[in-house]
């Protein structure tokens, strides 16, 4: 029996629900990682493998723990190379140094603008050079997400196909070698479900407003952490009033309780096969149609967002190509719903290939249409809990309960972190009196050194 650490929040088969994930971040602050946590799992959960996830918890004194416990350490991770990642990623680091198991990083990438200028380097580069050399004293080769991250691995001194590959996203191979996204009659009373970031242009957002009039049987799906609580609670607002996002309770999107906010990867595929179209401006929003055989429209803001696209051939449209007269109908009309079914194989053999020269066992290795997934069985056996809805769907008796669960949860945590901060402050308080009080013992001898020499020298 082989036992695996991964760097996940919570298993593909825990029923956290919203006040438990949201006290815990078990979501790493967007729903969407768990897509590609959940690829993994599946692929790498044999019959004689169990994998235990690190709840985001990967302090570098759990090391002998770990290299005691388990045989490897699996680190899927998606946009980390960059600026806010920068402390996690000298966390590992350190971690990844001390282990004496191998670590293999499934699936890595970089956060840029559209078009990057990689020449011009990034502050993050000597964290991120130090990294990538500890997980390659560790395993064979490093997985990336798309090209324009291994033109700067290159860049760094990292040679390709040999410390990295691009391997894309781990979600699109969630269920194997073939996608097959189903051929459907799109019509104004067809079910869209929408994506949207508030980071993508003005065009961008005011495009999938307009997307969401002409489609009025949607569902708006958040994936930021602050609109789970959104969701679940009805306030606080995520962000000042909005003609093109949906930020408050009041917005027509939750009052018209058009919004679901999912807690685990299975009901998420189930609602995107119900539905006949995805569109929007988020990831893994898409991508989690793509493979749940929905057609989708992504449109990407940037670089880590355009590599993948352009790697999967996920269908998408360019924020350039939005105009103030770009309808979602006319798209509907015009793009190849079926680009990454194209590719989808040679991109699975590839992920295959780099997996067996890491030696990472798989469901894939004697059959690439194995009988038996373990994963899948596990979860038959369990009944996920359901995605939430507004406040506005529900009764007020459900409202009410959910707000005296979540807010005491919310108080406790508060009156922890506010004791842990001065206990912390405590602790420097002493270690700075402990300093002085050398530093004046250090004074009083320098003093009576100097008034020994003075006398002598009389």
């Amino acid at each position: 029996m082989k036992n695996i650490l991964m760097r996940a929040g919570m298993t593909p088969f825990e029923k956290f629900d919203a006040p438990h994930i949201m006290m815990n971040n078990s979501i790493g602050g967007n729903v969407g990682n768990l897509v590609y946590q959940y690829s993994v799992y599946r692929t790498l959960m044999t019959e004689n493998t169990t994998i235990t996830p690190d709840y985001y918890d990967y302090d570098p004194k759990y090391a002998d723990e770990i290299n005691e416990k388990y045989d490897a350490y699996v680190i899927p991770l998606a946009d980390a190379f960059r600026e806010e990642f920068v402390p996690s990623l000298r966390k590992y680091t350190k971690l990844i140094k001390k282990l004496k198991i191998p670590v293999f990083v499934i699936g890595v990438g970089l956060r840029a603008p559209f078009e990057p200028k990689l020449n011009e380097g990034f502050s993050f580069d000597e964290d991120v050079k130090e990294f990538v050399k500890a997980v390659l004293e560790k395993s064979s080769i490093i997985g990336l997400r798309g090209e324009i991250t291994s033109k700067y691995l290159t860049r760094l001194g990292f040679r390709e196909g040999i410390d990295h590959t691009v391997i894309g996203c781990p979600s699109m191979y969630a269920f194997g070698r073939e996608l097959n996204i189903r051929e459907t009659n799109i019509t104004k009373d067809s079910i869209v479900s929408v994506n949207s970031s508030r980071l993508s242009p003005k065009n961008v957002l005011d495009f999938i407003t307009r997307g969401m009039e002409e489609y009025p049987n949607h569902y708006f799906i958040p994936q930021w952490m602050k609109e789970m609580k959104l969701v679940y609670a009805g306030a606080p607002a995520i962000a000042p009033s909005s003609s093109n996002y949906p930020v408050k309770m009041s917005d027509p999107t939750y009052m018209n309780d058009r919004v679901r906010y999912f807690l685990n990867v299975p009901t998420w595929l189930d609602f995107l096969r119900t539905a006949d179209l995805s569109f929007g401006a988020r990831l893994h929003g898409n991508i989690t149609a793509t493979i749940a055989g929905t057609p989708s429209i992504l449109i990407p803001k940037d670089a880590r967002m355009r590599e993948l696209a352009e790697y999967h051939q996920l269908t998408h449209v360019m924020a350039h190509d939005i105009t103030d007269q770009t309808r979602l109908s006319d798209l509907v009309e015009t793009v190849d719903f079926q680009a990454p079914t194209k590719r989808q194989g040679k991109n699975f053999d590839h992920f295959i290939d780099f997996l067996n020269k890491n030696d990472i066992d798989h469901i894939y290795k004697n059959t690439l249409t194995p009988s038996i997934v373990p994963m899948d069985e596990k979860l038959s056996k369990i009944e996920l809990l359901e995605p939430i809805k507004t406040i506005s769907g529900i009764s007020l008796a459900e409202a009410v309960e959910r707000w005296e669960t979540l807010y005491p949860l919310e108080e406790e945590k508060a009156a922890k972190s506010q004791k842990e901060l001065k206990n912390k402050l405590a602790e420097k308080d002493k270690l700075i009196k402990k300093y002085k009080g050398t530093l004046n013992r250090k004074s009083v001898r320098m003093a009576l050194k100097t008034a020994d020499l003075f006398s002598t020298s009389k």
